[in-house]
């Protein structure tokens, strides 16, 4: 079923008065050229074209989805719900925190190649400590300061982010905007009036008139047209029903799919779920382990294992580390090795040995290094990075993930052709504080 919407709603566009209409014309004009190169805008018109709106135009409350409940959702929804909009949140887990809640499960690929896995969004093993001081993890206006009885170090353990986390939401009253236990199914562009699923687009027309009509299909939009979106979810019925704050998990319920329409969506999903995998020649006949760090959680499996790790970022970092406590053998692998900065690696000499990249690996167990040295090999543990996922979302090819990257966007927010309506929070991978999202 599409929930319905309310006419003052869907009439919004054809209320306005012809004076608004020559602006919005002109704005849509400027926003044209500016996607066709072809425009000189000021720093101040080339914001307002990115996020499609006119400076001039009232503020109107709408109706916003925020898909993840993680560190970027939340501060979203608190910051849109200020703002006087209708908020939802949706979260696949039981609790807010994103990336933050550990769960001791793994996924049955161990590699998470497999699009039809039974998928875990926490990338958390159980030893993790932030590698940033807590200082700079907290957002401008609350904070992360140390609580008596609780992990009070600078660099705390994940447990300590994920009650910040939760403490944000209660003092801002945001726990009761969230819809715990429910996926995100399916986002895509709604075109139609009605109630029916049959105004949902589901092919690539949509795309195909902006391409064939251009600058002229998008001037009559912005005066006329406002996106929105259908966003489908299933919710978990045997854990969503509470009675004093403990889940009742009912047995032979079905899960309920519902489709509801809405004026904005904010996708606030992270990307530390998709695993990216080294690719290394022999691989598909090599007879030995591989997982990616995303389903690593504790060291135990690995006793008396020869284990190879490749990619020396900090979750490299700190598994090789753990591991040597354990393994036969740890071999640690990476494009270059900075000698100044890895001072740490003689203190574990002959347990612990560094490479250049895995060459190749062979049918017999054995990985051969870049650097000229061989060894069999039992297990080989990719932390390798993340790739950007967005498996729910459909706009016909106007947002495209190539090559690491997710555009076209403005800012790393905003894609200019189905702006204001959908947008991005928290895409960079480079680390930087929480508060960059206030």
């Amino acid at each position: 079923m599409v929930e319905a919407v309310s006419s003052s709603t869907r009439n919004r566009g054809s209320s306005r008065s012809s004076s608004a209409n020559t602006g919005h014309n002109d704005y849509g004009r400027k926003k044209c050229e500016a996607l066709a190169g072809n425009s000189n805008l000021n720093g101040e018109d080339e914001l307002q074209m990115a996020i499609g709106s006119d400076k001039n135009a009232t503020k109107q409350s709408c109706k916003v989805a925020v898909i993840g409940a993680g560190a970027a959702g939340l501060v979203a929804a608190r910051e849109l719900q200020r703002e006087g909009h209708e908020v939802v949140v949706y979260e696949e887990g039981e609790k807010v925190g994103g990336v933050w809640l550990y769960n001791s499960d793994v996924e049955d690929d161990p590699l998470g190649l497999d699009p039809n896995r039974c998928s875990v969004h926490s990338s958390m093993y159980a030893s993790l400590r932030t590698n940033l001081p807590r200082e700079l993890m907290g957002y401008l206006d609350y904070p992360f300061l140390p609580r008596e009885g609780r992990d009070v170090r600078r660099f705390p353990r994940h447990e300590e982010v994920a009650s910040y986390l939760q403490d944000f939401a209660e003092e801002f009253n945001l726990l009761l905007l969230v819809k715990f236990c429910t996926k995100v199914e399916y986002v895509g562009i709604y075109r139609g009036d009605g109630n029916t699923e049959a105004d949902i687009v589901n092919d690539s027309s949509f795309k195909q008139q902006l391409l064939r009509e251009g600058c002229e299909d998008l001037r009559e939009d912005s005066a006329n047209l406002e996106t929105r979106w259908v966003v489908r979810t299933r919710e978990r019925r045997q854990a969503v029903e509470k009675e004093r704050d403990v889940l009742n998990f009912a047995t032979g319920c079905e899960d309920q799919v519902t489709d509801v329409i809405f004026d904005a969506v904010v996708i606030c999903n992270g990307h530390y779920s998709q695993p990216r995998v080294a690719w290394i020649p022999g691989l598909e006949k090599w007879p030995g382990k591989q997982m990616h760090s995303h389903n690593y959680r504790i060291a135990e499996p690995f006793r008396d294992k020869v284990v190879v790790v490749i990619g020396n970022g900090p979750s490299g970092i700190d598994i090789s580390l753990e591991l040597i406590s354990v393994a036969k053998e740890v071999h640690f692998c990476a494009k270059k090795w900075d000698l100044s900065k890895d001072l740490f690696w003689p203190l574990h000499e002959g347990k612990l040995q560094c490479h250049l990249l895995v060459e190749l690996v062979t049918e017999d167990g054995t990985v051969h290094f870049q650097d000229g040295i061989s060894c069999h090999v039992d297990v080989i543990l990719h932390c390798t990075g993340y790739l950007y996922s967005f498996p729910f979302l459909d706009t016909h090819g106007i947002v495209t993930v190539e090559n690491s990257a997710v555009g076209p966007l403005f800012e790393h927010v905003f894609p200019p052709l189905l702006a204001p309506s959908l947008s991005f929070v928290g895409l960079p991978f480079k680390m930087f504080r929480v508060s960059r999202f206030v």
